[in-house]
């Protein structure tokens, strides 16, 4: 059965520490509950660290019922109602209004009743959705997920002391799973936010919400990822796993660490199931936020980018390059004329970090970029003939249309060499007909290279992060080294693959 990504998640609120960070000496007296909403405010806009209340195998275990009752009153239950549709009678068969009926005319010339009695349409009644959200101001906007409120006619908010209010839907980002909602009070409760990029695996988190609709239910666990890219995303949300329990209501939740700071927005499962396995996701706080600032001020999100296709640096490519370790995100394709081609980014960089920021892995890049402003200037650090290069790249902005490539026919196969390649030259006419900037073509393709998957009908680009023109260039920059890595353009795409010489 192949996986399936569940949505309608909500209300998480996740708190994060190492285990052993919690010392038993941090055990603090209980403090006095919040009873009025000056004293809400303050304490969940200052949370206290969390203390401990016992030891198991010599580490402290943390005392979540502190936390829970410092920040809880802003962790908000969002209920939703669609609105109501209209749509044709499917017992009648009849058509809509408005649509031509040949039989309606005659139905009222000799005044016979109608088999539907007129009424051609029926209401669907309104559907009623629920997920979790949580204030970040105490004027009352709250941040919770694009998916809980997208088709909403009606929002309520519920609070924990079951005051009830009726929400504007601020703003909505379905790229990052984002909405910012609104409701009228003063002196509310606030989260404080934290620093998702001090997030550690292991650390641990909590998560309030209302799962099938049992309003601020509270689930604990570790942070068992960071950066992660999910399947069929774009990777501009570098989420955070986590093994927290979450189910359909939490989406919209905070992720606390034990902190009392909201580290992520509770977005996401992974499952077989369409039910809570033990993998959830998260997006990042700063993601969020970032997101928050442009829908309330301007309406609107923009997203940088530098026009570049990218792959995960495996230790094969690593090897290949010169790299230490496996780390960075290796370029694979250079879009004409955007802001990456502008800086001198190259097919065949690694790029190891942006304005400081290291680039463990290839899925973490997107999100980085796209955080970036428009025509802001961007420092980054690629790894090019084995040394380390700084470029200012200034980042343009995220365009909604896909790149769209050309397709190409491909040659049947014919024989081979060391990596067992064989390939021809393209001729000029070939090179125009197939949109390529490749000078040869794969004919063939046996061992080491049929291994690492290169295919009969692939143009070789280049080789170790240079390009290659001839079968003499080709056989010198194969010549040495037990790693190759091979540049290669496929239906229009580019893409590096290791080969591994025996």
């Amino acid at each position: 059965m192949s996986l399936s990504l569940a949505r309608r998640l909500a209300g998480i609120a996740a708190v994060a520490i190492a285990v052993g960070a919690c010392s038993p000496q941090s055990s603090a007296a209980p403090q006095a509950q919040a009873t009025t909403p000056e004293q809400r405010v303050e304490a969940a806009a200052n949370p206290s660290p969390v203390s401990t209340v016992g030891t198991l195998n010599g580490r402290a275990l943390p005392d979540f019922a502190q936390l829970v009752e410092q920040v809880g009153p802003a962790v908000v239950n969002v209920q939703v109602l669609e609105k109501a549709q209209r749509a044709r009678n499917p017992q009648a068969g009849r058509p809509q209004d408005g649509e031509d009926d040949p039989f309606q005319e005659f139905f009222k010339r000799f005044g016979i009743p109608q088999p539907d009695g007129g009424n051609r349409r029926f209401d669907i009644p309104q559907r009623e959705g629920q997920g979790s959200g949580f204030i970040v101001s105490s004027d009352g906007y709250i941040l919770t997920n694009a998916h809980v409120v997208s088709d909403a006619d009606e929002v309520t908010v519920r609070m924990t002391d079951r005051r009830e209010y009726t929400a504007k839907v601020v703003g909505i980002d379905r790229r990052s799973d984002v909405a910012v909602i609104k409701i009228e009070g003063k002196n509310l409760p606030v989260v404080k936010l934290g620093d998702p990029q001090k997030l550690r695996p292991g650390e641990w988190v909590l998560a309030i919400g209302s799962p099938f609709t049992f309003e601020n239910s509270v689930t604990a666990g570790i942070v068992s990822a960071t950066g992660r890219s999910m399947p069929g995303e774009d990777g501009l949300v570098p989420f955070i796993q986590t093994d927290v329990a979450v189910n359909p209501g939490n989406s919209g939740g905070p992720l606390f660490n034990l902190n009392g700071e909201v580290v992520g927005i509770n977005s996401q499962i992974y499952s077989r199931s369409g039910g809570y396995m033990g993998l959830s996701f998260a997006i990042p706080i700063d993601v969020a936020n970032n997101v928050r600032e442009q829908l309330v001020s301007t309406g609107k999100v923009t997203r940088g980018r530098i026009g570049v296709q990218i792959q995960e640096v495996n230790a094969q490519f690593a090897d290949a390059f010169g790299l230490d370790r496996p780390r960075g995100a290796l370029v694979g394709q250079v879009i004409a004329g955007g802001a990456a081609d502008k800086a001198g980014i190259k097919t065949g960089d690694v790029i190891l970090s942006v304005d400081g920021r290291n680039v463990e892995r290839s899925g973490a890049l997107p999100g980085v970029i796209s955080s970036i402003k428009p025509g802001e200037p961007a420092k980054i650090e690629v790894w090019r003939d084995r040394q380390s290069k700084f470029l200012t790249v200034r980042v343009d902005e995220f365009q909604e249309e896909p790149l769209r490539v050309a397709n190409r026919t491909v040659e049947e196969p014919a024989k081979a060499d060391r990596l067992g390649l064989s390939v021809r030259p393209l001729g000029a006419d070939e090179r125009r007909s197939a949109e390529t900037e490749g000078y040869l073509l794969v004919e063939d393709v046996t061992g080491a290279a049929a291994q690492a998957g290169v295919r009969p009908g692939d143009v070789i680009l280049g080789v170790n992060g240079k390009p290659v023109k001839s079968l003499t260039e080709l056989k010198n920059a194969t010549a040495a080294g037990k790693t190759v890595a091979i540049l290669l353009e496929r239906d229009g795409t580019q893409l590096f693959l290791p080969i591994r010489v025996s």
